[in-house]
């Protein structure tokens, strides 16, 4: 989804008085929120992998009150490109495969070679067939106002000065003390391929701390386990928000930090989209094709001859074995701490 916003920001720099309504799931309704770009948000009312196809029909049907233009279809299924169809919308743009073709009547064919990035998949929907490609593409920018963080301040008991706001995108707010608090982001659903090791992420929490920064810890109620244990090594020091926020918090929360060391994750994309220092840690996953849209980003991976090989769990190695996920392990505390300014 933020991703997706570079595809926003490319429709509003071509026709700044057009409406964008989102169709997606309601858990990423946080994030809309915090894009100008996007007018409206609507629910899919199906989960990741349903087919539901009386429901994607009910749905395209209630939708042609609204109607739209253009549908640009963003997911390569079949089934994604039916509320589309039964909406009636006249312009249906998205790229071929799983034989929807009769489904799209503007269907473009996809060159992996020369989109290289799944943000320059998406932004080339959004321009002419016979646009130049690659597309340059607007970097994601996620707006938080001092209100929201007000807020999320508030509800977590966090003491904050305001300041004058700092030279960008977002209303800052600077703690009393000018004290720095770094983000860890230990957690990837994905799996333990993409997370790099917990005692690790501790080395980096205590060396931080005894240098008068905070540490705050990200994550779902999943990454709890993990984040326990990073507290643990640091002697409880750190502040775990990790199963207790919402996104729309944790987004907001983010806004306040100054800089956040993370595995390639949601929280990664999220932070890239705050315009914060990142040192991003790439073990199975690939970062020339979903990078940190930032320049602020530091990416950190050892390209080894294995990876990317893209799983969940290191293949070559079992779980006990002293390489195993060694893409990651060999990417040491010491390499993070000489990225992160005093």
């Amino acid at each position: 989804m933020v991703m997706a916003q570079s595809l926003f920001l490319t429709l509003k720099q071509a026709s700044p008085s057009c409406r964008i309504d989102v169709l997606a799931p309601a858990w990423s309704f946080p994030l809309l929120d915090r894009m100008p770009e996007v007018t409206h948000a609507i629910a899919m009312p199906l989960t990741h992998g349903e087919f539901g196809l009386s429901a994607r029909i009910r749905l395209g049907r209630r939708l042609r009150s609204e109607r739209y233009d253009q549908a640009i279809v963003l997911p390569n299924s079949w089934k994604s490109a039916l509320t589309p169809f039964f909406a009636g919308i006249p312009k249906r743009t998205g790229y071929l495969g799983e034989c929807r073709g009769g489904l799209l009547n503007d269907a473009r064919k996809l060159d992996k070679l020369l989109l290289t990035m799944t943000v320059q998949r998406f932004v080339a929907l959004g321009l002419p067939d016979d646009a130049r490609l690659p597309p340059a593409y607007p970097v994601p920018a996620l707006s938080v106002g001092r209100a929201k963080q007000q807020s999320v301040t508030k509800k977590f008991g966090l003491t904050w000065t305001t300041a004058a706001p700092a030279p960008s995108r977002l209303a800052a707010y600077t703690p009393s003390l000018a004290i720095k608090i770094l983000a860890l982001c230990p957690g990837a659903e994905y799996g333990a391929a993409k997370r790099w090791p917990a005692d690790y992420y501790a080395e980096i929490a205590k060396q931080k701390l005894n240098q008068g920064w905070q540490v705050w810890l990200f994550g779902s109620d999943k990454d709890q386990d993990i984040a326990a244990q990073i507290n643990l090594a640091a002697r409880g020091r750190c502040t775990d928000f990790t199963g207790r926020t919402s996104l729309a918090e944790a987004v907001d929360l983010l806004s306040l930090v100054d800089t956040v060391v993370t595995n390639d994750s949601g929280l990664m994309h999220v932070a890239a989209a705050l315009d914060k220092n990142i040192i991003a840690l790439y073990g199975s996953s690939d970062p020339a094709f979903t990078p940190p849209l930032n320049t602020k980003a530091h990416i950190l991976s050892l390209k080894l001859i294995c990876s990317p090989c893209f799983k969940r769990e290191c293949p070559l190695y079992p779980p006990d074995h002293e390489a195993h996920t060694s893409c990651l392990t060999g990417i040491r505390p010491e390499q993070v701490l000489e990225l992160i300014a005093p």
